[in-house]
């Protein structure tokens, strides 16, 4: 089997190269800003597409649509080549496809809800335990229906129809109070002006279409545009890169130890994964980082310390590419000794005294040998990438965005029919059902009173008499009629008895 590897730099040692079959054992570029970690995020992004590995990274500051363009000769550039010893270098683009959520830098990324599920969706919305548990029971009850949960408006539709019928539901579900309802409906309406009314929808993005390599066998490249998102929505930045992982995780195959990793992943500003999470969302991503690798995808992590990273998360990254710390204040000391603890020592290096004195360019590096243990750390200048470094401008962006292969399959509203109008539908539905029975009832009402009115009337007389009056009218008849019979009994027995 052919070993792959990946150029990072080199050293006094000579050159420092990532195996590639050690590449889905993950990694972190870490240090304080303005120390070249974009850079160095793009040199690795070109060496894994240079040897047929997709490449997916989230673009915070806006500089990597770079990629897609060949860079420009420079004499420092031409100076590092020489340092490191690098052969064959040429200013080359890569195959990129760009991704936007707001659909203004790129393609539009989006999902569903049914995809993001309700522990993702409940974290994002930063709901209690009693308004967790009505959106499980919304998700439970949509599925039982058949109802497609694609957008807000579905979702929002379902809540509504969930509160008009609580007593019903009870039974099955518990209470579902209207106040706790639009509680989470009043959360939806923050994060819809935060832009995710764009981002959940169809057509969802499919994965196999961002892990494919183009004619010439170079991995394509995915950029998604992040200078909003992570800014403006940094919610909906951290649960689509939940969904993402957890996507990767659960739909691929495994693949056991392979030459080269079938997919590696870029988190930029990575602490916003971690800023907020439910204590069951950071056990879920270690989970799937801890068993990811299995499935041939490397997950790299883009910070400024690693004390961003939960500590059971960073035991699990084989990479380590540390740019300069300042050590200014109690947290940089702490950070640094950090750092210094976490590498394989070198008897030639101070690393404290090290981190703190790397120029742009300069890290120290420690990846996994092919046996898996740690490498020894190194100080390393970094391999200069080939493509352009910085954004590219308002013209080519558009261009790259139109001529993409996948600009048809994706830049397209498709709203299906689904739980919003269905849901509308039925309630049409009722509210014609109720008309009609209305109307019966009326025309009902009016046979009713065309009858009476066609009824024969009594003739005009004596008016009728009341109860009472009949009733004396009947006992004096009675009196009457009893006294007359005695005076007559008396007057015939007394003829009759003479």
């Amino acid at each position: 089997m052919t070993q792959t590897t990946v150029l990072i730099g080199g050293s006094d040692q000579g050159q420092i190269l990532l195996d590639a079959s050690m590449a889905n054992r993950h990694g972190l570029i870490s240090g304080a800003t303005g120390t070249g970690k974009t850079v160095t995020l793009q040199g690795l992004a070109e060496g894994f597409s240079s040897i047929g590995v997709p490449v997916f990274v989230t673009d915070i500051k806006g500089d990597l649509a770079g990629l897609s363009q060949p860079g420009k000769p420079h004499s420092k550039i031409d100076e590092r080549i020489k340092s490191i010893g690098i052969e064959g270098y040429q200013q080359r683009a890569r195959p990129t496809v760009l991704w936007d959520v707001f659909e203004k830098q790129g393609l539009p990324l989006r999902i569903t809800l049914s995809d993001m599920g309700p522990l993702l969706l409940s974290n994002l919305l930063e709901l209690n335990d009693t308004q967790t548990g009505i959106l499980y029971a919304c998700f439970d009850l949509a599925d039982e229906d058949g109802l497609l949960l694609l957008d807000l408006k579905d979702l929002k539709s379902m809540l509504n129809w969930m509160a008009d019928n609580a007593k019903e539901l009870k039974s099955d579900y518990g209470n579902i109070s209207s106040s706790s309802v639009a509680a989470i409906i009043r959360k939806l309406l923050v994060l819809e002006q935060q832009g995710a009314d764009q981002f959940f929808g169809e057509p969802a993005l499919n994965l196999g279409d961002i892990m494919i390599t183009d004619f010439s066998g170079l991995g394509l490249i995915n950029i998604l545009d992040a200078t909003k998102l992570s800014s403006q929505s940094p919610r909906v930045y951290a649960a689509f890169l939940l969904w993402f992982l957890s996507e990767l995780f659960e739909n691929l195959p495994e693949v056991g130890d392979a030459d080269k990793p079938r997919f590696v992943c870029f988190f930029d500003e990575a602490h916003l994964l971690f800023d907020k999470s439910s204590k069951a969302l950071v056990e879920k991503i270690e989970q799937i980082v801890r068993l990811i690798r299995s499935k041939g995808v490397g997950i790299y992590f883009v910070t400024q310390s690693p004390l961003d990273i939960p500590e059971d998360i960073l035991g699990q990254l084989g990479l380590r590419i540390q740019h300069a710390l300042r050590a200014f204040t109690p947290k940089d000391k702490k950070a640094v000794n950090a750092v210094a603890e976490t590498f394989r020592e070198n008897p030639k290096l101070d690393i404290k005294k090290e981190i703190g004195l790397l120029g742009i360019g300069e890290a120290l590096v420690s990846s996994l040998q092919t046996d898996g243990t740690p490498s020894i750390v190194e100080k390393t200048l970094l391999r200069p990438p080939e493509s352009q470094i910085g954004p590219v401008d308002s013209k080519t962006r558009q261009d790259l965005i139109k001529c993409s292969p996948l600009y048809n399959r994706y830049f397209q509203d498709i709203d299906r029919e689904s739980a919003f109008e269905l849901l509308k539908k039925r309630a049409e539905e009722k509210e014609h059902q109720l008309k009609q029975s209305r109307e019966q009832q009326q025309l009902e009402k009016q046979r009713l009173a065309e009858e009476k009115e066609n009824r024969p009337r009594r003739s005009a007389g004596r008016p009728r008499q009341s109860f009472a009056e009949a009733m004396i009218k009947s006992t004096m008849r009675s009196v009457g009629s009893t006294l007359g019979r005695r005076i007559v009994r008396g007057l015939l027995g007394s003829l009759l008895g003479k």
